[in-house]
């Protein structure tokens, strides 16, 4: 008996669905712009923000010019924005900051404008140029709003996207030394510390920078190899007071093992040669 009536209960339900999708699509295809217009405002407060799409994107140009067409030109931005089509939901927000500038709206637009550009951006090994179109914009809501409701998740959008730049330079940086180009490591990391002091990835930065010069010291002519040596440990140095607990420690006092044994053997020699 549960089974019969499950079954029922689902056969009615396929014939709601239906009927609700025959009525969207006679609605679409209809001339009522009116009933189009309520009918949106239903899926979207419903949720259904494609079927509201479709329908705002239909009835915008019978409101142009109305009262009702910056109401309807928000929800159709925001209709984007809630499907995660961006680009889209950003082009019609400041579509929508153009042609209403001084609605009550205009700050929230403002402000899903920029988020838009935020979500566009790509992970940190691609092309970046989106990631600082986001940071602009972001920055440009900012500057207009610095009181914003929105201003302290702007700001943490900012750092996020800053962050994510920082990454993709260290790991460029990083890469000389995987393929083994020591100069141009120590140059880059050199570069990457500089250029961002306050980065999370600069103990990395500067333990790279100090493994690449390990590697062309200890593989010095005699004639260049002391002074090199002597330049780790002064690298060394200073990573360790600015990281005494460093995640690189124990691979840093092998390689000044090796360091102070060379240096040491270097010294005994020249003892030697002035005897």
């Amino acid at each position: 008996m549960k089974l019969k009536e499950l079954r029922i209960a689902l056969f009615i339900l396929a014939g709601l669905v239906t009927f609700s999708c025959s009525d969207y699509q006679k609605l679409l295809n209809g001339d009522d712009t009116a009933e189009k217009y309520k009918q949106a405002e239903v899926y979207f407060n419903n949720g259904e923000y494609r079927k509201a799409n479709r329908l705002l994107e239909q009835i915008i140009p019978k409101y142009r010019g109305k009262p009702q067409a910056q109401r309807i030109i928000f929800f159709f931005a925001e209709s984007y924005f809630q499907t995660k089509s961006y680009y889209l939901a950003a082009y019609q927000f400041e579509n929508f900051i153009k042609s209403y500038p001084k609605s009550d709206r205009v700050q929230e637009a403002s402000f899903k404008a920029a988020k838009s550009y935020y979500f566009q951006s790509p992970r940190y090994s691609l092309d970046q140029e989106d990631t600082y179109t986001a940071i602009e914009k972001l920055q440009v809501f900012l500057n207009l709003y610095p009181n914003s409701e929105y201003a302290d998740e702007a700001n943490q959008m900012i750092a996020e996207l800053q962050e994510k730049l920082e990454q993709k330079d260290f790991e460029i940086a990083k890469q000389y030394y995987t393929i083994r180009d020591y100069k141009a490591a120590i140059k880059a990391n050199e570069t990457f510390v500089s250029g961002f002091p306050g980065t999370k990835f600069r103990e990395e930065s500067l333990y790279t920078k100090f493994i690449s010069a390990y590697e062309i010291a200890v593989n010095s002519i005699d004639s260049k190899k002391k002074e090199r040596l002597e330049e780790l440990i002064q690298q060394y140095n200073t990573l360790i007071r600015y990281y005494p607990e460093s995640l690189f420690l124990e691979d840093l006092n092998k390689r000044m093992a090796k360091v102070n044994e060379e240096l040491d053997q270097i010294n005994q020699e020249s003892t030697q040669q002035t005897k």
